[in-house]
């Protein structure tokens, strides 16, 4: 019994000093980006929950430059590809030279491409060809890329954060849904309102601009996603991950008014999603285990991406972030 007490007292003091870090980290991640809290916490969720993540707005919202100031402030080593239409899948995943020795012994070496990193940046994603965005598509789920029918591991830990264009600009492809499905959290970039807008404005134009500086390391991240995967889950949690994602399938479960509105909905992969992202959500606040309101935070970003209301539902003015809204309003 002393045993199993002084077992959960040492999970317990883990995880505490991972929220103590995680504290700092968000800290310093703030005073680079401004007017963004939330979508610097959803980025963190997703990092904490070991998935990838879909930052989706218009340009010079500091998209690119959150993603470079995670890779510093966590201590990863990160790369950056500028996807473009004539970016072609070597171009991600690299590929093989032929190469002769003083011998003129030739073979084949494999020339890593810039996937292989720890923190990968695929700037505006749905600017290249759908050929070229599903070369990520194995990386993202395996953890490791085939060339020339070899196979080649990716660094621990590897995550991708992907930014998009909204679709409506000229010059873009829209990415297929089993893409999607692969980001854990798809999170919306909006404008800051003005406070942080004029915070940002003195900060960034008089004098030299606040560089972000590491604070913790890829070990640290490791440990705290280890961490997250530990944390304990009721089963009132439980059962509203299950009613809502069930719900927003067709034929929904517990929604019948919206049956004819969903086109198509979330798979298992949404309620993993969601376990995941609640208990690292909750760690990043200090709490030792999510709630109902975690979920409710969490729905958007973990939904919104992986369903589709049908063309009537759009003519007569609904939003997929409406129906997920109403779903949460009946459900939890």
């Amino acid at each position: 019994m002393n045993d199993m007490i002084g077992e959960k007292g040492q999970a317990v003091a883990h995880a505490e000093k991972a929220a103590e870090i995680l504290g700092r980290v968000r800290e310093g991640i703030g005073r680079v980006i401004f007017g963004q809290s939330d979508v610097i916490d959803q980025t963190l969720v997703t990092l904490l929950a070991g998935g990838h993540g879909l930052l989706i707005g218009v340009p010079g919202l500091a998209k690119t430059k959150l993603v470079e100031a995670l890779g510093t402030v966590l201590g990863l080593d990160w790369k950056r590809i500028q996807f473009t239409p004539d970016l072609m899948p070597a171009d991600i995943t690299g590929s093989e030279v032929l190469e002769e020795t003083d011998d003129r012994h030739r073979a084949f070496r494999f020339l890593k491409g810039p996937v292989f990193t720890q923190l990968l940046m695929a700037d505006e994603i749905n600017r290249a060809s759908p050929r070229t965005q599903s070369a990520l598509l194995q990386s993202m789920q395996e953890r490791q890329v085939t060339v020339a029918g070899d196979r080649y591991n990716l660094p621990v830990p590897f995550h991708v954060l992907a930014t998009q264009n909204p679709l409506e600009q000229e010059g873009t492809y829209p990415l297929p849904e089993a893409q999607l499905d692969r980001f854990l959290l798809q999170i919306d970039v909006g404008y800051p309102d003005k406070e942080a807008e004029k915070h940002m404005l003195l900060a960034t134009t008089f004098g030299d601009e606040t560089a972000p500086v590491r604070i913790c390391s890829a070990e640290a991240l490791l440990a705290a996603q280890a961490i997250v995967r530990r944390l304990p889950v009721g089963e009132k949690v439980v059962e509203s991950i299950l009613r809502l994602v069930r719900a927003a399938r067709p034929e929904a479960d517990g929604a019948p008014e919206l049956r004819d509105v969903i086109a198509w909905g979330p798979g298992p992969r949404a309620s993993q999603a969601f376990m995941l992202a609640a208990r690292a959500r909750a760690l990043i606040d200090g709490r030792l285990s999510p709630s109902t309101d975690d979920v409710v935070a969490l729905a958007g970003p973990v939904l919104r991406h992986r369903m589709a209301i049908s063309f009537a539902a759009r003519s007569e003015g609904l939003t997929v972030m409406g129906v997920i809204d109403r779903l949460c309003q009946t459900l939890l």
